[in-house]
This record gives structure tokens, sequence and C-alpha cells, in this order.
């Protein structure tokens, strides 16, 4: 029998194409099409800055007191570079704890730390005169005895120190950790929430779908920062409360979301098949129709992620968030918003300068996930 070699050569070519079509991997070109956008390297870059910065914390930080919360009225309202001689007197019991605790809490100073002028040593001891930030600096002259163990180093504060004589960088550094672990805690809260009524809604209908369409329209209705600011006063002020009173407004709109995909992803084939074979709600939805929402609901998680930064930094900024001495972006901001006429305007603009790069960053990589997702390029 004569064999028809085109349609032989036909078939092997459709063969390696379905086969190559059926091995693509989405996640790889979502990938894929991120790494071809400048925006988007320029935003995980940042994110992956501020993440690293949050994580080693007091491993990083020039300040490693808790809080980095250590206080020289002496050298307040310094210029970016300022540099200062410390003599560090040994007289406390030094503290004993492991380099994780270290990283995650800081470790109190095992010295007493005082900004000087000059010093010299001379054959009662150490005489030293003591730093005022005045020109000429005309502070007290002390002599410290020769059986006191000191040490004398010079500082570098390369953002200069707040009216409070603090290292701004490390404040800046340690209040990362505020803005991004809230935008995380809070994000779970309403991914949970959203999920869990967004899906119900979709998937049941009726009655079901009535009721909690009611419940997102009541809380849709109410400005979003005057119901953090009432959850507040009920929860309290505080470093956890915060997380809640975010998390709680920042769920409607993922379950706005997952109920209309659930709506449309109902009716497939998929589904139909799931429940001629017996399969309980319960697994239909986990297992078969919110795996389908992952990309969309991404794409929203990045957004809200930015926006339970401003809020954070809002509520901080009007004293309703974290609480002094624990640093936030939102509360250098109110702590010196009035030398914004003065001289020192960068300790107001350096952390709002932060803000602003963190949630742009969410922004754009929001926006290059959904490019990437995009089913239709």
């Amino acid at each position: 029998m004569k064999r028809n070699w085109n349609s032989v050569f036909y078939n092997l070519r459709n063969k390696k194409y379905n086969k190559e079509a059926t091995s693509v991997n989405p996640d790889k070109v979502v990938w894929q099409r991120l790494r071809k956008n400048p925006l988007a390297i320029v935003a995980m870059c940042i994110i992956g800055l501020f993440v690293a910065i949050a994580i080693f914390g007091y491993w990083i930080t020039p300040d490693k007191t808790p809080f980095a919360n250590e206080q020289h009225l002496e050298i307040a309202v310094e210029k970016p570079g300022f540099k200062v001689q410390f003599l560090h007197i040994y007289d406390k019991k030094p503290v004993k704890q492991n380099i994780f605790k270290t990283m995650l809490f800081g470790k109190p100073s095992s010295t007493t730390d005082i900004p000087i002028y000059s010093y010299e040593k001379t054959e009662k001891g150490l005489r030293y005169e003591i730093f005022t930030g005045d020109n000429p600096n005309e502070g007290e002259v002390k002599t410290l005895d020769n059986n006191t163990r000191y040490e004398i180093s010079t500082r570098t504060f390369p953002l200069g120190t707040d009216r409070y004589g603090r290292c701004l960088l490390s404040q800046l550094m340690i209040g990362t950790r505020v803005s991004l672990s809230v935008g995380f805690i809070a994000i779970i809260i309403a991914v949970l929430i959203g999920i869990a009524l967004g899906s119900l809604a979709g998937y049941y209908g009726g009655k079901i779908d009535a009721i909690i369409m009611w419940i997102i329209n009541v809380v849709w209705s109410i400005p979003t920062i005057l119901l953090v600011i009432a959850i507040t006063f009920a929860l309290g002020k505080g470093f956890w409360q915060i997380f809640v009173a975010v998390g709680l407004t920042m769920w409607v709109d993922i379950a706005r979301m997952v109920r209309g995909q659930v709506m449309s992803l109902k009716e497939k084939e998929f589904v139909m098949a799931g429940k001629v074979l017996g399969f309980s709600d319960a697994r239909i939805i986990i297992k078969h129709i919110l795996p389908n929402v992952v990309g969309a609901l991404t794409v929203i998680i990045t957004s809200n992620f930015a926006t339970a930064i401003l809020q954070e930094a809002g509520l901080s900024f009007l004293g309703l968030g974290v609480q002094p001495p624990m640093p936030s972006w939102g509360s250098m901001i109110k702590e010196n918003y009035g030398y914004i006429i003065l001289d020192a305007a960068y300790m107001a603009i350096i952390p709002g300068i932060a803000i602003m790069l963190l949630v742009l960053s969410f922004f754009m990589l929001g926006n290059a996930l959904r490019q990437a997702m995009n089913v239709k390029q």
C-alpha cells in the first residue's frame, strides 16, 4: 500500500506543536513577560530592598537599641552626614542574647554613651568636654578616673538626627517593618474574609448572595478612613490593633472580585463534571474554582497592599496607629512636619519619599502582573 508521506509529516508536525502547547507552564509565561517589563523589574528590586531591610532589621541599623530609640538631646536636629565623637563608659551589665533575638528586637546598650567635643588623657584620667552643638562649644569639662573602663569612637549619622537626637536612618529602617508587616497581615485578614464571603455568594446565589451583597454594600458606602478610625477607637491604639483595623476594611474589593469570578466559573464544564462525580461543594470551590481565581486575586492583592501601607501611615500620622517609641513612617512625618518651613525639611520628606517609593512599586508591580496575566495577548 502506498503511504502518503505528506500526511505523515503533517501529523508528526501537529503532534510536536500540540506537545509544545500542552507543556507550556502558565507561571513560566507570566515570569517571562514580567522580565521583559523594565518597570516590573524596578518595582521588584525596590520591594526586595525594603523586604531585606525589614528582615535583617537591627543587624544592619546603626542604632541597635530596641526601637532605635537611643536619645541624645545634645545632638538633636543635626544635618545628614553629621559626625561626633562618643565616649562609651562600660558601667552597665551586658545583656546576653542570641543573634536572632537581636535581629528581631534589638539589644539594650551595655554602655553609657556621651557625645563629646574633645578629650585629653592626663595622669588623673580622661579629661573630656561634653558636646553642646554650639559654636564655639562651651560644654562642661569632666574627668573620668583611670579605673573606669571606657572607649572612644566616632559615629556618623548618614541622614542626621531628629529632635530627640535619635539616628534618623535607624528610625527609617525599623519603620520599614511596621509598614510591610501591616500590609502583609492586613492582606491575609482581607483575603480570608473576602474569599470566604465572595465564594459563598457567587457559588450559591439566591438569599445567601443577597445577604452577603447587602453587607458588602453597607461596608462599601462607609468612607474607608472613617471606618478604620472607628475600628481603631473600638479596639484601641497599638501595633496589633492596626492590623485588624486595616484588614477589616479591605476585604470588600476582594469579595466582589471573587464573587464575580466564581459566578462565571461555576457554569463551566469542569464544575458540572465535579457535581456529577459527587464531589462536595467545598471541594469544588476550594480545589477546582478558587485555583482559577488566583491570577486576578494576585493583581488586586498588590494594589491593596499599597493601600494598606498608606492607611497605616495616615493613622500613625493622626496618632491612631502604632504608638511611641515604636518608629513608623507616618509617625516620623507627624513628629517632624513642623521642620518643613525651617532648614530641616528633609526630616519629614525622607519618610514621605520612602512611603511613595514603596506604594508606587506595588502599584507598578500590580499593573505589570495584570498585563502579564492577560490571556488575550
